[in-house]
């Protein structure tokens, strides 16, 4: 979701920030990016190191309310992320939004993508309230599966960050890359694509392995 289908890095990065500043630490932008894919219990931790005296809970639930509030003022749009979507569904095939935010922020984002025959934009949500492990374990992306009911094998994930890439390729899912706040490095586990503007189901059915997953 963060980085993929919304760009809420930067609102993410700004209030850490001004939290840690509360307490009087700083949180920098190299801070910053190596918490991006992380689940927000890592980003908690991380906080509390920084001198942030509160509960991880306390902590999460304080970035949270900060983030959606700016998003229910502007709904930052990755390109290309709606009109894939809106494609891929258009052709009748299951869509997850599997993610490390909290459930209740991934299903107002989920509930903002526009639509034209007012279903819902996914068919399953699978959040960081819903698993044990997050990324880069590939808990997440396997639940998802399973909630679709079929094999992760047979599915296709796009991510944006490292730990995102990890928990999707070792799911078994064709894997694609696209770059945002971080780069990525190029690997044959997975697909680089440098944005996801004018992509199509198409270009997902021409994946290395994928014909016959996208139909």
């Amino acid at each position: 979701m963060d980085g993929t289908l919304v760009d809420t890095e930067p609102y993410w990065h700004d209030v850490q920030r001004n939290l840690v500043a509360e307490f009087g630490g700083v949180f920098d932008e190299e801070q910053a990016l190596g918490l991006v894919g992380s689940s927000l219990e890592i980003s908690a931790a991380a906080m509390q190191q920084m001198g942030v005296p509160w509960g991880t809970e306390h902590i999460i639930d304080h970035l949270t309310d900060q983030v959606m509030a700016r998003v229910r003022t502007r709904v930052p749009w990755r390109p290309g992320a709606r009109e894939l979507l809106a494609d891929v569904r258009a052709a009748g095939v299951p869509t997850a939004l599997v993610t490390m935010s909290i459930r209740r922020m991934a299903a107002e984002i989920a509930a903002a993508v526009p639509t034209e025959d007012g279903r819902p934009a996914f068919d399953v949500i699978v959040s960081s309230t819903d698993v044990t492990h997050p990324k880069p374990h590939p808990e997440a992306y396997l639940r998802a599966a399973e909630l679709l009911g079929v094999r992760s094998e047979e599915c296709v994930a796009i991510e944006d960050s490292g730990p995102g890439l990890a928990a999707a390729v070792a799911s078994g899912a064709r894997t694609v890359g696209v770059p945002h706040v971080v780069e990525l490095p190029e690997s044959d586990g997975y697909t680089l694509w440098p944005t996801l503007e004018g992509r199509s189901l198409s270009d997902l059915a021409g994946l290395p392995g994928a014909g016959e997953l996208v139909r």
